[in-house]
């Protein structure tokens, strides 16, 4: 298991423990606490991430769900915190934006910190994978977003992940792109089977990616709920629809009554 560098107060990670014949969960948090000044986000988040589970994290503006998503990731060092994180040796991130070096070719973007001596093997099959070969001496510049995109999940590929964290990585794109995005992740996952957790502020993304789904809501897990293959593949169509009118109420979009609050936000509104 990795361990995150220094730097919080009262953080320790560690593996978590396994009992006899279990296998340990990809990712394991215990009380996480994190702050920014005398301000609580995260306030007390237990959760469990199996290997190859897809973890889709939904909630309002400000809960906490990038947060939680840069502790797993050891990217929070500077700030207020404590609990107990355990993720495994291997982790990648994908952003919303590509974040690709602008002076570098997509292939030595792709192999950026990797330092196996088939590197460039690897970023080639891996570009590949992501409908991207023979692209490797392109620029950045040359490429659509939903390109760009490809090449920051090749970048994270390449690296053979066993927990892919993912940022609203197709918040920026266009309808059509997103949903060609979202069959390219989910063959990848089915191919690597890395432990994901995607955050999103879209409920239709989660019910189509995710094995579970959880609502963050005033820095707790509020609301967790599995999805199953049919509800997923919209096969079971009553299922699926229930299933969004849930999680639209858990997240204050519709009453319990099914009807749209008028004082509500825009449900699309990012959280952190």
């Amino acid at each position: 298991m990795a361990a995150h560098p220094g730097g919080l107060t009262a953080v320790e990670t560690r593996p978590a423990g396994t009992p006899a014949g279990a296998a340990a969960p990809a990712v394991s948090v215990r009380d996480l606490v994190r702050g920014f000044g005398p301000k609580g986000v995260l306030n007390g988040v237990d959760l469990d991430i199996a290997p190859g589970e897809f973890v889709a994290l939904l909630g309002p503006s400000g809960c906490g769900k990038s947060t939680l998503l840069r502790a797993l990731a050891g990217l929070d060092h500077d700030v207020r915190g404590s609990g107990v994180i355990s993720v495994p040796d291997r982790v990648s991130v994908v952003f919303q934006d590509s974040r690709l070096l602008p002076w570098d070719s997509v292939l030595g973007n792709v192999t950026l910190g990797v330092r196996e001596h088939d590197a460039d093997a690897r970023a080639r099959k891996a570009l590949a994978e992501v409908g991207l070969g023979g692209r490797e001496k392109a620029w950045p510049h040359q490429l659509s977003g939903g390109e760009q995109q490809r090449v920051a999940l090749a970048r994270s590929l390449v690296r053979e992940p066993q927990l892919l964290l993912a940022d609203e990585p197709f918040g920026a794109l266009d309808a059509l792109t997103r949903i060609k995005m979202h069959g390219l992740l989910q063959d990848l996952v089915a191919a690597h089977r890395p432990a994901v957790l995607l955050v999103t502020h879209d409920v239709d993304e989660a019910i189509a990616l995710a094995d579970r789904i959880v609502v963050l809501d005033h820095g707790r897990i509020a609301t967790v709920r599995p999805v199953s293959p049919a509800i997923r593949s919209s096969t079971d169509a009553a299922g699926h629809e229930a299933l969004r009118r849930d999680l639209l109420t858990a997240l204050g979009v519709l009453s319990a009554a099914g009807v749209e609050p008028t004082h509500t936000a825009e449900p699309a509104a990012v959280g952190h």
